[in-house]
Order: structure tokens, then C-alpha cells, then sequence
């Protein structure tokens, strides 16, 4: 198992702060700060809400959701616990853990029923390096100084661990490298191939076709020499060769709209490469999210890819929502409200047990695509994306 770098902020009145006492302020673009660091080699980021009402609690869970639907690494959080319904909005905000302290599993009833309900896990320990060793099968992370890293890290009972030097300035990459020279395991950015063997034209450079790590959808077109390779892997941040400049830049740098790696295929031949991204704000410098908006000609063809499918479905009940249709089945279902739609999604859910008798797939087949409509409804209604589901599902 691959043990983490966790980077750790506070939050409170959607501000980021690097101490309890919220006097040191970090940024107040707080889920910026959480993508480049994990874009830059944090495994995760462990959130301390730190709020003392209720109104700033669930300001603190809103800005928590936006954290875990926009960084593509884990989030843990931690906070105070009085009742299981806060365990509960923690995970469902789209933590994939909620840290107490030792003594809370112990005393808590809260703790315990959230342990009973979502399982070891999701309820784990986030314990201080100079207070021992956590010894039962629960997720464990650690908050350590530097000079203890090491130490944890060779626990086997310690998943990750946290410390205030884990920052942007932090590097990670180099830190990782030195942790495989003592035999730790981490999640560290290396190449399987040296650059020496890419097939480059005779300026050095090699083409980097350029994707969206979620969507796949391609994004631009840019090339690569060595150090732009290089640099790339070890700042986990796109970097290219510009022929035009002839110089190497670092995508975004002026514009704020990083590219942070998330994987690099090579084709057969070895002379294209293939970078999975994780794109902040548009690709393009004309502001399109992709330089290629500019269609030539287009036959007609229906879409099959599953996730387009529901979300261009998604979209045209959205739009029924925002802009009401007169005779729309859809807009009927909206102005009868959620009562009407969970009974229909009642009943298209029964009518999949009975298709699902015939021998036939036929009729269970349209009884699927019914009842997915009717719950797209209900998820419009909730606000509820197909982003959400599959980020859910892949927690999983």
C-alpha cells in the first residue's frame, strides 16, 4: 500500500488558514489552493473545520463539497463531532474519511454510531506522532513534525501522514524519491521509460497529445523536449517546449490555468505522447476550454458513449427546469413537485421487477431507460449531477 503526503489546512468562513487559532491566513480561493496542491504531489488534504456554529458549520460543509468535486486526491476532514448526523454530512459532502482522535472512538456515541454505520474506514484516527501508535484495524493518519516522517511512515498501521511542511513550496516528487531509497512505498511520479528513447524529430521534441483526465475530452496539442519531460514529472505540473519562443513554459503560469498530470501514455511507435490532465479553466489561450472548438464538417451519428449520453439527457431536463415548455411531460413532472416524481420513480422502479420476469431483454430495456429518465428528474429536482454519482461510485 502506496502511504500519503497529506497536506493540512483549517477552514472557516470559506478561508483557508494554516493554524487553529485562523491568524494566519492562506487564501481565500480555498479550492484553488487544494487542487494545486494535490496537482503538485499531495496525496490528500486533511480539512480541520474548525467552525462553532452552526451556520458556519454548514457554510464549512458547502465549501468541503466544493473541495471534494473539484480535487482529484482524497479529502479527510475532522471537526467536532456531537452528533452522527455530522459524521454523516462530512461524508456525504464527499470526504473519504472523517478523523477523530483516539479517545473519541472511546467516548463518543456519535463516533461509535458513525463507525457502526459507514465502517472503519470512514471513521478513522487522526492521532498526534508524540502520543503513540494506534493498534487496531481503523484507517490511521498521523500529524507529525518533519524529523518524524520517516519514522511513521515505516509503521505499518500508518496510512499517511500529516505535517506543516507539506505546503506549496514543498517538494513533494524529491521527498518521495528519498522515501523509495528507504524502502517506503508512496504514490511518486516516474517514468517507465527514459526520454532517450522517445523517437523526437531533429529538434528534440516529441508531440504531447493533450486529454481531460474525467472526460477524455482532447484539449490542445503542444510539444516536449528532455527538460520539458523532465519537468513535468517532477513538478507534476504540464511544462512544454514552446517552438515559436523557443523556451520552456510552464502551461498556465500566466494565465493561472495549470495543467496538473495525471498520466502519460507513449503510442507504439514511441514519437506521440498521451497526457491525462486535470485542466484549470481553459485550455485554449482564445478562452475556449479546448483549442479545438472549430468544426469543419460533421456527419450525422448517434451518441453511445454512456456518461454524454445521460448528461446531454441531463442538460435538456435542465433546461425544461430553467426554461419551461408548454405541454413539456418534463415540466409537468416539476409543477406537480417532488411527490409526483418519487411516485413515478416508484413505480418505473416496479416496472423493471416485472419486465425483468420476461425472458425477453426487449421490454426490460425500455423499462430501464424510463426509470432513468424519471430519476434524472429527481435529480434535477436535488441538485444532484451525474458528476456527483460517478464521483461517488469510484469511491467505492
Amino acid at each position: 500500500m502506496d502511504k500519503k503526503l497529506i497536506s493540512k489546512i483549517y477552514i472557516n468562513d470559506n478561508k483557508a488558514y494554516s493554524d487553529s487559532a485562523l491568524t494566519k491566513l492562506l487564501t481565500d480561493d480555498v479550492v484553488n489552493l487544494c487542487i494545486e496542491l494535490c496537482g503538485i504531489g499531495a496525496d490528500g488534504i486533511y480539512i480541520n473545520d474548525v467552525s462553532d456554529d452552526d451556520y458556519s458549520h454548514d457554510s464549512n460543509i458547502l465549501l468541503i463539497k466544493k473541495i471534494c468535486s473539484n480535487c482529484a486526491s482524497d479529502v479527510y476532514v475532522s471537526g467536532t463531532i456531537k452528533k452522527f448526523e455530522d459524521i454523516k454530512k462530512y461524508l456525504y459532502a464527499g470526504a473519504k474519511s472523517v478523523l477523530v482522535k483516539e479517545d473519541e472512538v472511546k467516548n463518543s456515541k456519535a463516533v461509535q454510531e458513525g463507525i457502526d454505520r459507514f465502517g472503519k474506514k470512514k471513521v478513522g484516527i487522526i492521532f498526534d506522532g508524540d502520543k503513540g501508535i494506534k493498534t487496531d484495524d481503523m484507517f490511521t493518519i498521523c500529524e507529525c513534525d518533519s524529523a518524524q516522517i520517516t519514522d511513521y511512515l515505516k509503521q505499518d498501521l500508518i496510512s499517511g501522514v500529516v505535517c506543516d511542511i507539506f505546503n506549496l513550496e514543498f517538494d513533494y516528487n524529491g521527498f518521495k524519491d528519498k522515501l523509495s531509497k528507504d524502502g517506503i512505498n508512496t504514490s511518486i511520479i516516474k517514468s517507465s521509460i527514459n526520454f532517450s528513447e522517445f523517437k523526437t524529430d531533429e529538434n528534440g521534441l516529441i508531440p504531447v497529445i493533450v486529454t481531460d483526465f474525467k472526460s477524455d475530452e482532447v484539449l490542445m496539442l503542444a510539444y516536449m523536449n528532455e527538460e520539458a519531460f523532465n519537468l513535468t514529472v517532477t513538478t507534476g505540473r504540464m511544462t512544454y517546449y514552446s517552438r515559436s519562443r523557443q523556451e520552456i513554459w510552464v502551461k498556465g503560469l500566466t494565465s493561472g490555468h495549470y495543467q496538473y498530470v495525471k498520466s502519460i501514455d507513449i503510442d507504439c511507435d514511441k514519437d506521440t505522447l498521451l497526457a491525462k490532465v486535470h485542466q484549470i479553466g481553459a485550455a485554449c489561450h482564445t478562452g475556449n476550454r479546448s483549442c479545438f472548438y472549430t468544426n469543419l464538417f460533421k456527419k450525422e451519428y448517434t451518441e453511445t458513449n454512456p456518461l454524454k449520453v445521460f448528461t446531454s439527457e441531463m442538460n435538456t431536463i435542465l433546461d425544461r427546469k430553467a426554461h419551461p415548455k408548454e405541454g413539456s411531460y418534463t415540466n409537468y413532472l416539476f409543477d406537480k413537485g417532488i411527490d409526483k416524481i418519487l411516485k413515478k420513480v416508484g413505480e418505473e422502479a416496479t416496472e423493471i421487477v416485472i419486465a425483468a420476469k420476461n425472458p425477453e431483454p426487449e421490454e426490460i430495456k425500455y423499462e430501464i431507460a424510463d426509470f432513468l429518465y424519471h430519476v434524472m428528474v429527481l435529480m434535477a429536482e436535488k441538485g444532484v449531477t451525474w458528476e456527483d454519482i460517478t464521483d461517488e461510485l469510484s469511491k467505492r
